[in-house]
């Protein structure tokens, strides 16, 4: 057996930004905020694409207060699409938190939401279904086929842009223009 004795530079804390190099349509203009990056592998949250339900509905659900809450609840990937993920700005942390940068918190335990429900959760949020997830390699073999950008993440940008404009807000600060993005590759 071979050691990798090289650990990719980690991009925890960064947006991946589908290309129209990604062959898999399920992440056709996809912003993925990413919580976890090792030369194990990867794990991200999908924060652009919302699913056909509430907040108030999954609190209704859940028998939790809140169901008069109409926040989109999004898909964060494919993985796992019946396990909750709540990213937050840091306010105080409930049964599973886990800081991700100094203003991006993930929480996985119901508390979070109960606590939302109630009027008393985190200000600022995005709740996703599902999660994403590459092994070990795989996202730095997408990385190097140019399947993805990145940028550093902030709050600002992730809980401040509507999900309709988070894709071509993460592209502006990176200085692309959407319109100059092409599927074809080039080979000089």
């Amino acid at each position: 057996m071979t050691t990798n004795t090289t650990t990719p530079q980690s991009l925890q804390g960064h947006f991946l930004i589908a290309t129209p190099y990604l062959g898999d349509p399920r992440f056709h203009g996809a912003v993925v905020y990413l919580c976890d990056h090792s030369a194990d592998g990867a794990l991200g949250v999908m924060v652009n694409r919302p699913l056909d339900i509430s907040l108030g509905e999954v609190l209704e659900q859940l028998d939790m207060d809140g169901g008069e809450l109409d926040s989109p609840v999004f898909s964060g990937g494919p993985v796992e699409p019946e396990r909750g993920f709540v990213l937050h700005e840091p306010a105080r942390t409930w049964q599973a938190t886990l800081p991700i940068s100094d203003d991006i918190m993930l929480t996985t335990s119901r508390d979070v939401l109960a606590s939302i429900g109630k009027g008393e959760g985190p200000p600022r949020y995005r709740i996703a279904l599902g999660y994403s997830g590459w092994g070990e390699g795989q996202l730095e073999a997408e990385l190097a086929g140019n399947a993805w950008l990145t940028c550093p993440a902030s709050a600002e940008l992730l809980f401040g842009s509507d999900w309709e404009n988070l894709y071509s807000a993460v592209l502006r600060q990176l200085g692309i223009d959407l319109n100059q993005l092409s599927d074809s590759i080039g080979h000089a």
